[in-house]
């Protein structure tokens, strides 16, 4: 009787991915989506295929962060360049380190005339001009696929409307002809199929032009060149618009945020101040005179995270050489500071910059400037 000689069973053979040798790289996303977005600057720099899922392609890691209901606050920019009247626009992670991921252009190229809202996790893209033509057109972005999609379009044309989400209603106002009959309307975001709806509004309040927007103690306030309005959806339609108070008409100048109940903006003389609308008064954010800037023009504001984030075009600072300073010199440098607010004795506000950074965006030219800025869950 003959014995047949066998070998002794193979241990199965690993299967070794990209970015954690040990682990298929499907895997390996899951376990680099459970680390905090902070250090995701840090591993970039770890290997070509890290930086590739962290800066280039970070669809497969969004998606991990979405299956695991992990989050992150970022700041969605949008730039237009001096010579275009199309806009680009960036998502910018409020982390020290984290570079600009570019996301793709909207399918509509309307202009700096455009409003924003978001709901959340998407934004939304309301009117603009296109060739110098207003539009009624709503493009929505969702930044975890990097994708558009084209919603419901608007009833009117709008140039700079007043655009927010408020209570899971998309409000929009003004920025079209004053006695249009679909002057203010809404769309319920909940509604896959939804229309919008119009808005009754008095004639006598009506504004074209709006430059700032919120949505603040249950309602929405919109500021226009010439006096401002709250809408309160809660109220009886009778009863529902009404002008902003004097104090909060006078001080609320340009882009405005929202952080635990108070509306921040910013003076003629460049100082961030809160409105609170149980006392109606304006006051100083204290303590940032010799860490920030003095923003008398071309900042924005945003709630990110529960801080208080300005953002605005800053300058290079570093010293280069030859090529690389005439590089750098070339692009477009944002800076942001990240703000936290508490209240003190007699109702002042004092702010502590928590975090700041400077980010360069090489593919915008000198001279782009901010057209959007707003905060995002991802």
């Amino acid at each position: 009787m003959s014995t047949e000689l066998t070998s002794p069973p193979q241990p199965p053979e690993l299967i070794r991915g990209n970015l954690i040798p040990v682990l298929p790289d499907d895997l390996a996303v899951y376990c680099i989506a459970l680390l905090p977005r902070a250090a995701h600057p840090s591993l970039a720099l770890v290997s070509r295929a890290f930086h590739a899922l962290l800066c280039r392609h970070p669809e497969p890691l969004l998606a991990a962060r979405r299956a695991l209901r992990l989050s992150d606050s970022h700041i969605l920019l949008s730039l237009r360049a001096p010579s275009s009247a199309s806009l680009l626009f960036f998502l910018l992670l409020p982390h020290p380190g984290w570079p600009p991921l570019p996301l793709p252009s909207p399918p509509v190229p309307v202009s700096s005339s455009s409003s924003v809202a978001t709901d959340g996790s998407r934004l939304f893209l309301v009117g603009g001009s296109v060739a110098g033509v207003p539009a009624s057109s709503v493009q929505i972005l969702d930044p975890r696929a990097r994708s558009w999609s084209i919603g419901p379009r608007l009833s009117s044309t709008r140039e700079f409307a007043a655009a927010v989400a408020h209570s899971g209603v998309l409000f929009v106002a003004g920025g079209c002809v004053p006695s249009s009959p679909f002057w203010a309307e809404a769309l319920d975001l909940s509604a896959p199929n939804a229309k919008w709806k119009t808005v009754a509004s008095p004639v006598h309040l009506r504004e074209k032009w709006m430059h700032g927007c919120a949505s603040l103690a249950g309602k929405v306030l919109a500021v226009g060149d010439r006096g401002g309005l709250a809408y309160d959806p809660a109220a009886p339609p009778a009863e529902a618009w009404a002008p902003v108070s004097p104090v909060l008409d006078m001080g609320w100048k340009g882009r405005a945020a929202v952080v635990g109940a108070i509306l921040y903006s910013y003076d003629y003389l460049g100082q961030v101040k809160g409105y609170d609308p149980d006392t109606d008064s304006w006051s100083t954010v204290e303590g940032l005179e010799r860490e920030l800037p003095r923003f008398l023009c071309g900042a924005t504001l945003a709630n990110v995270g529960g801080l208080l984030y300005l953002v605005w075009e800053g300058k290079w600072k570093e010293k280069g050489k030859g090529k690389v300073k005439e590089e750098v010199s070339s692009m477009v440098v944002i800076e942001w500071a990240g703000i936290e607010v508490t209240r003190v004795e007699e109702g002042r506000l004092r702010g502590k910059v928590v975090s700041r950074d400077t980010a360069l965006f090489p593919d915008m030219p000198r001279g782009s400037t901010i057209t959007h800025c707003i905060a995002l869950e991802l």
